[in-house]
């Protein structure tokens, strides 16, 4: 009985661990940015913008122009989907 208690306890204990850890992800609540938010391609991580705290990533330096015509609703979109924007480094 008292290795049941053992167990359980070491069992308790790694299960909310894994939730305190997927809690703080928010990664881990939705997926990451895999497309461009203008024109649906691949996005290449050395082309973004900050926008409001997050960085939003692009396939190409035209697609930057067009979201920034309307960057709350490329967002929201985005957002919408499931997409969790990376936070700008540095906001808090």
């Amino acid at each position: 009985m008292k290795r049941f208690f053992s167990v359980f306890a070491v069992l308790l204990v790694v299960v909310f661990a894994a939730v305190t850890v997927l809690a703080a992800d928010p990664a881990a609540q939705g997926k990451a940015q895999t497309t461009c938010p203008v024109l649906a391609g691949k996005i290449d991580k050395s082309l973004y913008t900050d926008y409001e705290g997050k960085r939003v990533y692009f396939c190409c330096a035209s697609c930057k122009d067009d979201f920034m015509k309307d960057p709350g609703g490329y967002i929201k979109k985005m957002e919408d989907q499931g997409v969790v924007l990376e936070k700008t480094p540095g906001a808090k």
